[in-house]
């Protein structure tokens, strides 16, 4: 009978509990949602005993920077100048306005625009007329084509194959005016100027002397200086060698 009693005591107890957790349960999911539907209107927002930080947004993006492009070398071309094909036919310039927009570089592509640049260039520069493969017609193509690698590079920094390719006709074109200075320096020097390059002499050679590389000259001269040495050896046994020969043939005869 007691055992019974305690029994029912104990279960009445337990129920008690669990309705004490449900409620609070239930309590704290109204309050967080309660949280969850006001809005954040300041640094920091309190939910009970809770502290709600401000969503932080687009705290790793790169800051764009505003980046001025120079104009291109084909901007100074003027809209009323006639493409290359029609630049030599006597019957373009007495056409109508509609024909003439049609054949000038108003309406052309970029590529007949660079065409009639490289043009430009060379007419500038070259000997006669026939003149297409001379040192100075030669730096006149390279020099517009490195100019517009340069332009495609402002809009397109990123392009490493024709950033190669401009290293490299700035390399070619580097070469070229180097022999042109040193065998005709004032064709170099008009050349220069009518094309706008500024030539840069190469740096002179500069290696840091460092202990390892004086021990290693040191012990290369040493190397360098026995070598001659058993080589003027050689040669004096070879010359004693041929006259002791030539005694000895003397001597028989």
């Amino acid at each position: 009978m007691f055992t019974n009693i305690a029994l029912r005591s104990v279960l009445r107890s337990s129920g008690c509990i669990f309705r004490e957790s449900s409620a609070v349960c239930s309590a704290l999911s109204a309050a967080s949602l309660a949280c969850l539907a006001t809005p954040v209107s300041g640094p920091n927002v309190k939910c009970g005993s809770f502290t709600l930080q401000p969503p932080v947004r687009n705290y790793a993006r790169a800051v764009k920077k505003n980046v001025t492009a120079s104009p291109s070398h084909v901007s100074d071309l003027t809209p009323t100048m006639l493409k290359l094909d029609y630049a030599a036919v006597p019957l373009a310039q007495t056409t109508d306005d509609v024909v003439k927009r049609l054949i000038s570089i108003e309406l052309a592509s970029h590529k007949e625009k660079l065409e009639l640049k490289k043009e430009l260039l060379i007419s500038k520069v070259q000997r006669n007329e026939n003149d297409r493969n001379s040192e100075e017609v030669r730096v006149a193509m390279l020099t517009a084509r490195i100019r517009n690698f340069q332009d495609h590079l402002q809009i397109h920094p990123k392009d490493k194959a024709n950033k190669r390719r401009m290293l490299m006709a700035i390399d070619k074109r580097k070469k070229i005016l180097k022999k042109l200075r040193l065998v005709r320096y004032d064709t170099f020097e008009k050349v220069c100027e009518e094309l706008g390059i500024t030539y840069t002499f190469p740096p002179e050679y500069y290696r840091r002397a460092t202990r390892r590389w004086i021990a290693k000259k040191a012990f290369c001269l040493k190397v360098f200086k026995e070598v001659q040495k058993q080589k003027a050896e050689e040669k004096m046994k070879m010359k004693q060698n041929q006259v002791t020969a030539d005694s000895s043939i003397a001597k028989s005869q």
